[in-house]
């Protein structure tokens, strides 16, 4: 049995958790510590439940908490040499994180009992990558932060029974909101972040029978709902033709926890 809840999803900070009867891991680590043990122990879960750490790019909304986690608890971390090597020249330069540091290999790679391939996605960090995850023949794939859709991601999301995708802004809200022209561009030119629209046309292309799950994630505070993001995805999943309720599909919250769900 594959369980799986987002702790946070957002520019508020991003970390998930995967894990079944024997093993866990946690993805990013943008919570603080003090926030992450109260969440895990909430859903009746030991914040020392899981073994490794992922990492998928080095903003700060997703290694707030790193330096923390590894001086506290002392977990293994892994990312790509890439990534490793950017994050100790440029953001977490302490003696924890190299004690922790563990690299991935191209391909496929055992991790505590998991199964995980990483695969590169375009994103304005030193590197980003998406995850595909398999154990106890669940294939779950995430992948926050990016720009545009890659054929590798859309291949690896096309097999997976779990896809966390993101659907980051509405086009017209953020063309009609606030911010700087600059932080718009940066955001919408293909190495930003995900529309709704952009996340519906990539559904279209990965969806398959076997997809029971799709959740959206990194949902903008100020250029999107949820209720936007899932009527979208929503509308996609409607023009495949794909019934009510054969895959569940959940907008995950920004600053809250998600349930703890069984896969």
């Amino acid at each position: 049995m594959i369980e799986f809840m987002s702790l946070s999803s957002g520019s508020c900070g991003n970390c998930y958790y995967i894990g079944n009867d024997g093993h866990a891991l946690l993805i990013d680590a943008g919570v603080s510590l003090r926030r992450m043990k109260r969440i895990l122990e909430d859903a009746h879960l030991s914040y020392d439940s899981f073994s490794s750490i992922l990492v998928t790019h080095d903003h700060m909304d997703h290694v707030r908490s790193l330096h923390s986690y590894c001086k506290k608890l002392h977990k293994p971390v892994y990312a790509t040499a890439y990534l490793h090597g950017a994050m100790a020249e440029r953001t977490i330069r302490t003696p924890e994180l190299a004690a922790c540091r563990r690299d991935l290999a191209a391909g496929w790679n055992e991790v505590d009992g998991f199964r995980v391939r990483w695969f590169e996605v375009p994103h304005d960090a030193s590197q980003t990558v998406g995850y595909a995850i398999e154990a106890d023949g669940h294939k779950f794939v995430i992948m926050t932060d990016i720009g545009h859709m890659t054929d590798e991601a859309v291949t690896l999301a096309s097999q997976a029974d779990t896809v966390v995708v993101e659907s980051n802004y509405d086009m017209d809200m953020l063309m009609g909101g606030p911010y700087p022209h600059e932080l718009k561009m940066r955001i919408c030119q293909g190495n930003g972040h995900l529309s709704n629209d952009a996340c519906a046309d990539a559904i279209r292309r990965f969806w398959h029978p076997g997809l029971r799950n799709l959740f959206l994630c990194h949902l903008s505070e100020n250029n999107n709902t949820p209720q936007r993001a899932v009527a979208c995805a929503q509308a996609a999943l409607q023009s495949l033709g794909v019934e009510q309720g054969q895959t569940r599909l959940l907008a995950l919250p920004r600053r809250s926890p998600s349930h703890l769900m069984v896969l």
